[in-house]
């Protein structure tokens, strides 16, 4: 679509059936203001998505992994890396880095928004002090969110990045997906039959699935690493066994 920061910024189809979905429920409610309410609420969503994406994106880049794109979807954002960074210290700070920006937002905001003054529940007014204000409590609830130790979210990469220091990779993504689907089939029960909110608990069940497929993306990867070395290991064996078997042939060679 277009590049922010050198690194293309992508939207998904299904993206433009969210912006029609709000559009749709502001203007049942109060027409044109209502519509147009909700689309702004979820672009500004979405720029704070961004910046957390191009927090990843940007620090992937100072460790040398370079990022296909930044793509939105319905349920947020992706950064598509060239490669899984291995190096428990790399994965650790570029997974921090994305809540980083948003609590970062969130200190600048600090001084200049009365957040002690409105209650969400009655809605936020619509000038200055509103935007400020959403830009507040949605970089909050990002940040917070995505900390959450359900892998594959940032939590839970964190996580990986912390056991991958003491004990193998694939065994560190074993338990750290383990110990996010246990977290994720919470917040299905949590949001979906306590609270009601089934959009949440349809993104819990996403993530559920989610850190399952990557466990089993690393677990082909360390199979593909492992059938390498041994195909290397089998190359230098016959190379080895050749150059053993060429002094015995230059000797047949000789005068008799």
């Amino acid at each position: 679509m277009f590049r922010v920061a050198g690194i293309r910024l992508a939207v998904h189809g299904s993206f433009l059936l969210l912006l029609a979905w709000v559009a749709t429920q502001g203007w049942a409610e109060e027409g044109w203001a209502g519509a147009a309410a909700n689309v702004a609420v979820v672009c500004i969503l979405f720029t704070c998505v961004v910046l957390h994406e191009l927090g990843h994106s940007l620090t992937a880049r100072r460790f040398g992994i370079g990022v296909r794109r930044i793509l939105l979807l319905p349920i947020g954002g992706m950064a598509e890396f060239e490669a899984i960074p291995r190096q428990p210290r790399a994965e650790l700070l570029i997974t921090l880095a994305g809540p980083a920006v948003n609590f970062a937002i969130v200190l600048l905001l600090l001084p200049f928004v009365p957040y002690r003054q409105f209650n969400l529940n009655d809605g936020l007014p619509v000038n200055l002090t509103g935007l400020g204000l959403a830009l507040f409590y949605l970089n909050l609830i990002m940040g917070g969110f995505n900390l959450l130790p359900v892998f594959p979210m940032d939590g839970g990469r964190i996580l990986r990045a912390l056991l991958a220091m003491h004990r193998p990779y694939l065994e560190a993504t074993k338990w750290a997906v383990n110990i996010g689907k246990v977290g994720a089939a919470a917040g299905v029960v949590y949001m979906g039959f306590i609270q009601g909110h089934f959009l949440s608990a349809l993104l819990f069940s996403f993530i559920f699935v989610a850190g399952d497929m990557e466990y089993r993306a690393v677990q082909r990867q360390a199979q593909a690493e492992v059938d390498w070395l041994l195909i290397m290991q089998r190359m230098k064996a016959i190379e080895e066994y050749r150059k053993s078997r060429e002094p015995a042939a230059d000797l047949s060679d000789g005068p008799n």
